[in-house]
């Protein structure tokens, strides 16, 4: 029966099925027979509280204090991502900081009195900078810039100079700029071109020079750049079109720079560039991507991180053997946390460990003893490991051969008679990837018995150079049909019901879920779209100049493409749309600007569709303030529910 459900969806579609292009090469890996799916049997498995998951805390930036004696972290342990303080060894967290917007981006001051940190208005993403007294006291602000947004400080210059990301409304470029102790920032780069914004990484020659990385807003290119700060005077060390150079650190010696590359093969990889030379040293082949991360403080090895599809391990270089030696870290999703995790001392390295069944928590890792310590404990007790559900990387092929891989949120106790309810949950960018971390939204589907599959469609990271460029001026085209590929595998294993599969995604995701419940109006039963966008006119119109900047580089302009703004417009499908919708959606939203939602919400209730719309006060690109996220997560949860399994006798449909 199920068989022949498939065949009918199957030509209903038939725009979806038939190849457009030939197979995109990315690395080999054996494709997944879906029949391998498993439900295990757990009898500490259940539907673990909406409120607890939504509660659910993390830690959103880390920073040492200069004495190595304390952890700065910003957390939302009160429901509003504030700063916290704890020993080094862990301790229960002393709150520094009270305010009702969101604060992150934190640098300790070089002689050790303050905590720097950024704090925008409402989401706006126009932040300001402010200080607070490493040991507790009154928050001062140090810029008032509504127009100017102000982010990504480093610490470590000359006369206690700090480096720092500057972006004016109006553009889309960002620039280099420093702040002094009194709170001047003098800007020393004149970006001329939108696309393209300045982020400093490392300082130098004690403290009088800035390496920073000059970074195309589409993740194409980066270069690599040393900038006098006396002068202004600006050398680019690294760089070609179309290419990735991004700078992680210099060596203690100043010889060598730590970079991140994907010249010559497409892949990112990790990499020592001999500044007088020119010459490079290579770390051992792997056929997925890595990064580097910092030198040791001692110089003596590049600490790394290396991906196995999606799942990533870090790792340590020993620049003298060109031994490369894992570190003794939980398998999942590892990495290092805040923008320098290595400890004054050299000693130690934050890091984080997640999965799908693993909430992050940061941890101090002993680089001599391998031995980890936990620092925080942020989860709440409900989401224990035992009781959540477990992840499993998959690979199917897509519609015209090329392999997409995917994470799949299998419930515990389920029935392979293909009765159950799933969810395809695409992710934002689309510049970016799923991986196997704890999202709250999976875990509480998964506990209430939905199979949640997450794709890596085509214009992905992670999967090398022509991937991600797959979907450049095909938005909606080729990567819809490898998120509705992914549908059909879950289908396949024997546990899914075909007409009881829903679409969930956030910004692009939200895109991905409007394109679908109007391109493909009978392949999903239910859909909930988070800040996405139906009208890609209106976004090129209404949006930050940040993210018109990045809009150009996928589609062009509305006059030059017309009819590539019409293809890939939801819009220009949705009156085929038949799936109950659910919209969400910030009032603050920079990127994706409340009147995608209004447009969505004006078109289908016209033509009487079954459709919900919330906006959300003072909140920007994704919900920050805990009762919205619980309540986002609640709508969301009770939208599937009620549309995706069965009803009692007498209920009334939202």
């Amino acid at each position: 029966m199920h068989k022949t459900m498939m065949a009918a969806l199957l030509m209903s579609a038939p725009m979806l099925t038939a190849p457009l292009a030939a197979q995109i090469a990315t690395p080999e890996r054996p494709v997944t027979d879906p029949k391998t799916l498993t439900s295990p049997v757990n009898p500490e498995a259940r539907a673990v509280p909406l409120e607890d998951i939504g509660s659910s805390r993390t830690a959103a930036s880390v920073a040492w204090s200069v004495d190595g004696e304390h952890i700065f972290l910003s957390t939302n342990l009160t429901g509003r991502f504030n700063i916290w303080r704890t020993d080094a060894a862990g301790s229960w967290p002393l709150q520094l900081t009270q305010s009702d917007e969101a604060q992150g981006g934190l640098a300790a001051s070089p002689d050790g009195k303050w905590l720097y940190f950024q704090q925008d208005k409402g989401g706006n993403e126009y932040h300001d900078i402010y200080r607070v007294p490493v040991g507790g006291g009154a928050v001062e602000q140090i810029t008032r810039t509504p127009d100017i947004a102000e982010r990504g400080l480093v610490p470590g210059g000359a006369g206690g100079l700090m480096a720092l990301s500057v972006k004016n409304r109006n553009d889309g470029q960002a620039n280099l700029a420093v702040l002094a102790p009194d709170g001047t920032v003098r800007v020393l780069t004149r970006e001329a071109d939108p696309a393209f914004a300045w982020a400093p990484q490392v300082w130098a020659d004690d403290g009088k020079t800035i390496y920073a990385n000059r970074e195309k807003v589409d993740s194409s290119t980066s270069e690599v750049w040393r900038v006098d700060v006396a002068t202004g005077k600006a050398t680019r060390v690294l760089g070609a079109e179309g290419t990735i150079f991004a700078l992680a650190d210099v060596s203690p010696d100043g010889e060598w720079l730590a970079v991140t590359t994907d010249t010559a093969i497409g892949r990112a990889r990790a990499g020592l560039y001999n500044l007088a030379s020119g010459r490079w040293t290579w770390l051992k082949p792997t056929p997925w991507e890595q990064s580097a991360i910092r030198f040791t403080r001692d110089g003596t090895a590049l600490l790394v991180e290396s991906s196995d599809d999606m799942r990533t391990a870090l790792e340590r270089y020993d620049l003298a053997t060109g031994a490369q030696t894992p570190l003794k870290l939980p398998a999942g999703l590892n990495f290092a946390s805040g923008r320098d995790a290595r400890s004054p001392d050299g000693r130690a390295l934050l890091v984080t460990n997640m999965g799908a069944n693993v909430a992050g928590e940061i941890s101090r890792y002993d680089l001599a003893t391998g031995s980890l310590s936990r620092v925080t404990n942020l989860a709440v007790a409900s989401l224990r490991p035992e009781a959540l559900a477990t992840s499993q990387m998959v690979t199917y092929k897509s519609f015209d051969g090329t392999l997409i891989s995917a994470l799949v949120t299998m419930p515990a106790n389920l029935k392979r008679d293909g009765s159950n309810p799933a969810i395809v949950f695409p992710h934002g960018g689309p510049t970016g990837q799923s991986v196997d971390s704890f999202s709250p939204y999976a875990a509480a589907l998964a506990s209430r018995g939905y199979v949640v599959i997450q794709p890596n469609f085509r214009g992905s990271t992670g999967y090398g150079k022509a991937f991600q460029a797959a979907n450049y001026d095909d938005l909606g085209g080729g990567d819809l049909k490898d998120t509705i590929e992914a549908k059909r595998f879950l289908v396949a294993s024997g546990y899914v019901d075909p007409q009881r599969v829903g679409i969930f995604g956030g910004s692009y995701g939200g895109f991905m879920t409007l394109m679908a419940i109007g391109k493909a109006p009978d392949e999903f039963a239910a859909a909930v779209q988070w800040f996405g966008i139906i009208n890609w006119r209106s976004m090129y119109r209404d949006q930050d100049e940040f993210t018109k900047s990045y809009q150009r580089t996928l589609m062009g302009t509305p006059e030059d493409n017309p009819e590539g703004y019409d293809r890939a417009s939801p819009l220009t499908y949705l009156a085929r749309a038949k799936a109950p919708l659910l919209s969400l959606q910030g009032e603050n939203d920079i990127r994706v600007p409340r009147g995608q939602a209004q447009e969505v919400a004006d078109i289908l209730a016209a033509k009487g569709n079954v459709v919900e719309t919330v906006f959300y006060p003072a909140e920007g690109h994704g919900f920050r303030k805990r009762e919205n996220q619980i309540d986002s997560l609640r709508r969301t949860v009770e939208w599937f529910d009620t549309h995706l399994k069965p009803q009692p006798a007498g209920a009334e449909a939202k």
